[in-house]
């Protein structure tokens, strides 16, 4: 995963100006520590650093048109750039980068062609002919991208807030599915699936469809001249990720380079959940297994690094950011440089555990949308920077355009908790092969485990202990009045907000984050189907009273 700084229409075009841009974009080093990239035109720079997945020798970034009239800096990976060069043979390639391909589709179709796309991605691009330039983040926000404001009438693009933060007056995150065009001067949505607009759909549930929909979308994800592996929870979808790449490895462009066995990692506390849960999955598939650990006291130590690399103080972003902050860390001093993660499912197919109490399918399904709307603000954060922050790349085939459109066309009702169907039972099914098994059974039909509350329960119940320690009363009862906005309501929050604040002060930062509240994860509308979770606001699994088992209990009738 790379990191782009881009800026525009800069009264000063000095040196200084440059070794400005320089040191900022140095901030995103960690994302691409591969080589470093800048390009400046009068009044423009465009900056990289590179992370290199696809093609390490010859696709230094930004990257050119033929005449070098068009440049791009990019962050991301586009899939189907094999068959786009297909479609642009009139045009000469420079390199093997599969995000040159964005020069020449904008030479060829102006503007209007980013729904071509099909990858995660954030870029810009400048066209020197007449000094435009566009902007653009991925349909869901996999990528992470920031717009900004400079006093002196500048337009900032950065990857990471940290890189234009100090320099800009204001800035905001970046709309996902969404394009920036300097000649209209506003953001206009790109991407416009069916389910966007919340109606209900009621195509049947075949299971083959969805079935053969994710294998597509793993398989595709598979391009890589670099090793690779798969985070393995032990839980239903990243297993169900590692259970699909290891069966179509041998097909795939990187058995030729790495072999076929597939490599996958995990990461807890000693005797964790995930981590048994993992461990048997892993055995299953003949996969080579890597088992780390930490202790309360290391995730602790690690927190203030794990804030500033990931930008919010977002309780449940941060508890799940650090046991995979860590574990990247470990992977990458493996030599592995790409992971594929299970991230998409549970807002999908409505998986975490308040699902159960969905009052009918409209509502089911509105959630859905809801979830899927703002993984950009949680989820594909947490994914992003927390492995980014070690120059690792995280990729997500849940969350795939045409797996999304495949299973938000199905009727809701199908997708509901129902008596004998466990949530996510529509994913659980069309995986549930007698004749060739993708995962165990039991595996298959595991109940929901949050990803911070799987790596270990004292894990939660260790970071409360010690923002409690580091947090007064009084402290909470005036919180109001130190931070008005988003105010924390737990001692957790507020120390969580004080490092926060102490790496992004200004007030445009502190609206980059989302509040309300939140009971395991549900948004503000959801917290609505049950009355006792307005006094149990906590984004832990385990606040969804009734409906959670422990992590060992057999699921009777889950089928």
């Amino acid at each position: 995963m790379c990191g782009i700084l881009a800026v525009f229409g800069c009264v000063d075009c000095s040196q200084a100006k440059r070794a400005r841009i320089i040191e900022l974009s140095r901030r995103l080093r960690h994302r691409g520590p591969d080589w470093s990239g800048l390009h400046s035109e009068d009044d423009c720079f465009l900056a990289h650093q590179r992370l290199a997945i696809v093609d390490p020798a010859s696709g230094d970034q930004p990257l050119y048109n033929e005449d070098k009239t068009i440049i791009v800096t990019v962050n991301g990976e586009i899939y189907n750039h094999k068959a786009l060069r297909e479609q642009l043979k009139s045009h000469k390639f420079n390199t093997g980068s599969d995000c040159e391909v964005i020069a020449h589709l904008y030479e060829e179709y102006g503007e209007d062609f980013v729904h071509m796309l099909d990858g995660m991605f954030s870029f810009v691009l400048l066209d020197t002919r007449d000094k435009s330039y566009i902007a653009a983040r991925d349909a869901i926000g996999i990528t992470p991208l920031y717009m900004g404001w400079g006093l002196d009438g500048s337009v900032w693009f950065a990857s990471e807030m940290k890189a234009l933060s100090d320099d800009c007056e204001q800035f905001m995150s970046f709309l996902p599915g969404h394009i920036y065009s300097s000649k209209t001067g506003g953001l206009r949505r790109w991407y416009n699936p069916p389910w966007f607009s919340e109606r209900i759909p009621s195509t049947p549930y075949d299971p083959l469809v969805l079935r053969h929909a994710f294998e597509k979308a793993v398989i595709k994800r598979l391009m890589t001249d670099v090793p690779f592996g798969v985070l393995l929870s032990g839980g239903l979808d990243s297993s169900l990720v590692a259970a699909v790449a290891s069966r179509h490895l041998a097909d795939s462009e990187a058995y030729c380079q790495w072999g076929s066995q597939l490599h996958t990692f995990c990461i807890g506390l000693k005797g964790s959940p995930d981590l048994i849960a993992a461990k048997e999955v892993a055995k299953s598939l003949g996969t080579r297994h890597h088992e780390f650990y930490f202790t309360v006291q290391e995730g602790i130590d690690a927190l203030e690094e794990v804030i500033y690399h990931i930008e919010t103080y977002d309780v449940t972003t941060i508890r799940a950011s650090t046991p995979m902050f860590l574990m990247s860390r470990k992977i990458k001093s493996l030599g592995v440089k790409m992971v594929l993660s299970g991230e998409g499912s549970d807002e999908i197919f409505g998986g975490y555990l308040y699902f159960h109490k969905a009052p009918n399918k409209e509502e089911f399904h509105e959630e859905t949308c809801r979830k899927i709307k703002a993984l950009h603000l949680y989820d594909c954060l947490r994914a992003n920077k927390s492995t980014s922050a070690w120059g690792l790349e995280a990729r997500v085939p849940f969350l795939d355009k045409e797996f999304i459109n495949v299973a938000m066309s199905i009727d809701p009702k199908e997708k509901m908790i129902q008596p004998g169907r466990i949530e996510k039972w529509v994913l659980r099914n069309a995986f549930d092969d007698k004749e060739k098994p993708y995962l165990p059974e039991h595996i298959l039909y595991r109940q929901k485990e949050q990803f911070s509350d799987g790596v270990g329960y004292s894990w939660i119940d260790g970071l409360k202990d010690h923002a409690n320690k580091q947090v007064t009363d009084s402290m909470l009862t005036n919180a109001n009045f130190v931070y008005p906005e988003n105010t924390p309501t737990t001692k957790e929050a507020y120390y969580y907000r004080t490092i926060f604040e102490k790496f992004f002060p200004k007030n445009a930062a502190r609206l980059t984050v989302p509040g309300g509240p939140s009971v395991a994860c549900s948004t503000a509308k959801a917290v609505e189907w049950d009355a006792s979770w307005s006094k149990n606001l906590d984004p832990s699994g385990r606040a969804a009273l009734g409906v959670h088992e422990a992590a060992y209990n057999d699921v009777v009738d889950t089928k």
